[in-house]
């Protein structure tokens, strides 16, 4: 990001006003939302302006004082500046420079600035103005498509897209607002408009853009961490023990509790584990290939282990008997980034169960130990496309400052891709509508009323969660990023991974009154309801002895 001035105005006094003097390339990117245009308001007397040289610097601030004085004494100053113009003395202001506030500058400051200073001085004010020109072109485009004025929308996406052409999208406000405008060209026009932007390949599957995402940034890292911590604590004094994963995923959080579990004091419980993804695609089962590498981890390090996987397209469609619960077990349910993708608009009928009502309701007839959701800490769940485009605006700016500040991962193929993982969720974000919205990010109290509802309590993260969450951090970025801007915070009960000083997710612990899962076995078994269509034909097999289970799809390996 190039460096460039920021002037913003800010009265001390009626008689005084300060400019502050920022570098562009030291502000997060989603402070540029919130640069506005410099001005001055002169009084209806004419005033005299002393050099900020002459006056003391403090915090980064110049000062300049006005002082009244009548215009023609004001010409009658030796080397004083002209009147304005006749325009701007008709307004009744009339400004001049005092020659005896230079009586006290030293010579050496008195040199004039060199001409190369001057002119990336001015580039470097070009590409501020250009930046805050282009943030507002994005958000009236938005507001334009909301109101169903596509030719205006046009137009500002058009200016938008000039802007872009002259600026780098390397880094900094245009990599942001790159990803921001090909969204809106999306949506705005359809794919065989010629205005409309190319459509890029996909350039990768799913499983690898979120395994890059995983390896280039502390995010995912850190949001294992800290579910697996409040299972850990959860399970103490356990000697029978299952964990539902309802996005297993590469399984990227489960080898470290289960060497956890292995150096428990008193030896590690018998661990059972339910991988809940969806159904196999081009012939490769990951769900089998993960459980696969767990029970060779498992094996490897003594701790009594079963795996069983079940497929499915929507969580509301799972059902109790596709766990096998063995009566005596204490369960815990963990979640990260899904319980957003199951929310419906606000105004959404109320008497259709929604899918996020239909799955709370089952995890809390499982009595779970412990259920832990990492979410999103941002709001992207609103009707009005405006409201989530500024609010996408304000959050990924920061995703792409911290981002940035990762070093050696961020760069090459494995950064693209990473990247890639959160234009997917920018471009949900502004061109779904209905159902065809996934990522409906909430913050943090709503969850919380959420939950709270369908009666689960939350379990607090103690101060060791903290102070373990946050030397994990420390550890993860002096390896791999240069650390400078993330934190740890304890926030409601929960924890948030953050930038500077904006969370970016968060992490809490719930728990259902009884918090035991023996009476739940047996629970929903026969039900095949399911909004979202999802059957109870999936199947179950049990790869040790050869014998199949009707009706439940997955694996099952001792």
């Amino acid at each position: 990001m190039h460096p460039a001035l920021h002037l913003s105005a800010s009265t001390g006094s009626p008689s005084t006003c300060a400019a502050d003097v920022t570098p562009l390339a030291g502000r997060s990117l989603q402070e540029h939302h919130r640069v506005g245009a410099h001005s001055l308001h002169a009084p209806s007397r004419t005033r005299t302006l002393r050099s900020p040289l002459a006056c003391p610097r403090r915090m980064g601030h110049f000062h300049y004082g006005w002082l009244p004085m009548d215009p023609a004494a004001a010409a009658a100053l030796t080397g004083a500046m002209p009147l304005p113009s006749p325009a701007a003395a008709a307004n009744g202001a009339a400004y001049c420079v005092d020659p005896a506030a230079y009586a006290s500058v030293p010579p050496h400051m008195m040199q004039p600035i060199p001409a190369a200073e001057a002119e990336a001085a001015r580039r470097r004010q070009e590409e501020e103005d250009a930046a805050i020109r282009l943030v507002h072109l994005l958000v009236t485009c938005a507001g334009a498509i909301q109101a169903g004025d596509y030719s205006a929308a046009h137009g500002s996406l058009a200016e938008a897209r000039g802007i872009l052409s002259a600026i780098s999208t390397a880094t900094g406000i245009g990599r942001l607002a790159e990803h921001f405008a090909a969204a809106l060209a999306q949506r705005l026009f359809p794919p065989a408009n010629p205005h409309a932007a190319p459509t890029p390949p996909p350039p990768a599957s799913a499983a690898e853009l979120y395994h890059h995402f995983y390896e280039a940034a502390p995010y995912l890292k850190f949001a294992h961490f800290a579910a697996n911590q409040a299972i850990l604590e959860a399970f103490e004094g356990c000697d029978r023990v299952h964990v539902v994963d309802l996005a297993l995923m590469q399984g990227h959080q489960w080898p470290a509790l289960i060497h956890a579990l292995a150096k428990r004091e008193g030896g590690p419980p018998s661990l059972r584990f339910t991988g809940i993804g969806p159904p196999p695609t081009g012939g490769r089962d990951e769900l089998r290939e993960v459980g696969l590498r767990l029970a060779e981890l498992a094996r490897s390090l003594d701790v009594p282990f079963t795996f069983r996987g079940v497929s499915t397209d929507q969580l509301d469609g799972i059902r109790t008997w596709m766990l096998d619960l063995v009566p005596g077990e204490e369960v815990a349910v963990n979640s990260v980034l899904q319980l957003h993708r199951l929310l419906v608009d606000p105004d959404a009928d109320p008497a259709v169960p929604a899918p996020i009502d239909i799955l709370l309701d089952w995890v809390t007839t499982l009595q779970p130990r412990v259920f832990t959701v990492v979410e999103v800490e941002a709001d992207h769940n609103k009707p009005a496309l405006l409201d989530r485009f500024t609010n996408a605006l304000f959050h990924y700016a920061a995703m792409f400052d911290s981002m940035e500040a990762v070093s050696s991962r961020a760069v090459g193929p494995g950064g693209a891709l990473a990247e890639a993982y959160l234009q997917g969720e920018i471009f949900d974000i502004v061109c779904g509508e209905g159902s065809a919205r996934a990522e409906r990010h909430e913050p943090l109290r709503r969850w919380q009323e959420r939950l709270a509802r369908v009666g689960l309590g939350q379990v607090p993260f103690g101060a060791t969660a903290v102070r373990h969450a946050t030397a994990l951090l420390l550890r993860v970025t002096a390896t791999s990023f240069t650390g400078a801007g993330y934190g740890v915070w304890e926030r409601d009960g929960g924890l948030s991974l953050a930038w500077h000083d904006r969370p970016l997710y968060t992490a809490t612990a719930w728990r259902a009154a009884g918090g035991n899962a023996a009476g739940a076995a047996t629970e929903g078994r026969g039900s095949g309801y399911s909004r979202n269509g999802s059957s109870e034909s999936n199947s179950s097999g049990n790869l040790a002895t050869g014998q199949g289970t009707a009706g439940a799809e997955g694996i099952i390996m001792q």
